[in-house]
């Protein structure tokens, strides 16, 4: 790790929010905060009004003002700028293998799944080698809630890199962990109405919780001090993440990183991304 937590701006809204996030983040590691903007001419574009210095100096001036806006709030974190003249994926995946951890704004919801979280940030999302934060702007009715991380665990698929990131963010935040693990009953117990009463009488439940306890046991060891919640639900590992995360402060999921192939982000990962009201942490594992 390089001690450096570097924001991908774009200049909307929710990049902004990205840096405020990232701000704090750093903040609470000790770390160092770098703010890039991706950029290359393209009198096409509809995205910058002028000629080419016209848009360079729109492009500095968004990096200028995200940097005062971060000294605002933290005049002693250690902030430094840089407009890179390159495409924005091949940039953002430099960015993310050289820093702690690459944070981007999040464009939200809406009904045209695939495109919400915007083309840039899903081909980084699936291709990054270091974790990937989607920040999208908070909801100032939100009411503030004891600190929470959450993350995804899926024992025998989710790497020690996940768990790391999220144990490690929970102890930054002086917050709870709460593991979620999720399992469908198999399809033989799901033909009669007296199917969750199999699932207990096959000790599924039971089973899936020891494993978990298994998977974190080193875990909780390591950080004695951090207060875990191992929760274990029957159901879709997208609806009970979700359901279990609408009052946290970070969601960590992992994405496996293969070594060939088309590389994918996951249903469930994908899920989150888009329904999600936290910030939600992609790390890669093996």
């Amino acid at each position: 790790m390089s001690g450096t937590i570097t924001v991908g701006l774009d200049g909307t809204d929710h990049a902004l929010a990205a840096v405020d996030w990232a701000a704090d983040e750093a903040k609470r590691r000790g770390s160092d905060l770098r703010l890039v903007h991706a950029w290359v001419w393209r009198p096409t574009d509809t995205v910058y009004v002028g000629d080419r210095a016209a848009e360079e100096r729109w492009v500095r001036n968004v990096l200028d003002e995200a940097q005062a806006r971060v000294a605002r709030k933290h005049p002693t974190l250690d902030v430094t700028t840089e407009l890179l003249v390159d495409d924005p994926v091949p940039t953002l995946l430099t960015e993310a293998a050289r820093s702690e951890m690459l944070v981007l704004g999040s464009r939200g919801y809406g009904t045209l799944t695939g495109y919400l979280i915007g083309s840039v940030s899903l081909h980084v999302l699936r291709q990054a080698t270091g974790p990937v934060v989607m920040v999208r702007e908070p909801n100032p009715t939100t009411p503030k809630q004891t600190p929470e991380v959450v993350v995804g665990v899926e024992p025998g698929q989710v790497g020690d890199s996940v768990l790391e990131f999220a144990f490690t963010a929970a102890a930054e935040r002086g917050a709870t962990l709460r593991a979620v693990h999720a399992s469908s009953i198999p399809t033989v117990l799901a033909w009669s109405p007296g199917s969750m009463y199999l699932a207990e009488a096959n000790g599924l439940e039971q089973i899936n919780r020891e494993v978990l306890a298994d998977l974190l046991k080193p875990w909780r060891e390591k950080y004695p001090q951090l207060k875990v919640i191992e929760h274990f639900e029957i159901g879709s590992a997208s609806d009970v993440l979700l359901n279990n995360s609408g009052q946290a402060n970070l969601l960590v999921v992992g994405r496996r990183n293969h070594q060939s192939g088309p590389r994918r982000i996951g249903p469930v990962t994908h899920a989150v991304l888009h329904h999600a009201t936290a910030p939600v942490a992609v790390v890669p594992h093996d």
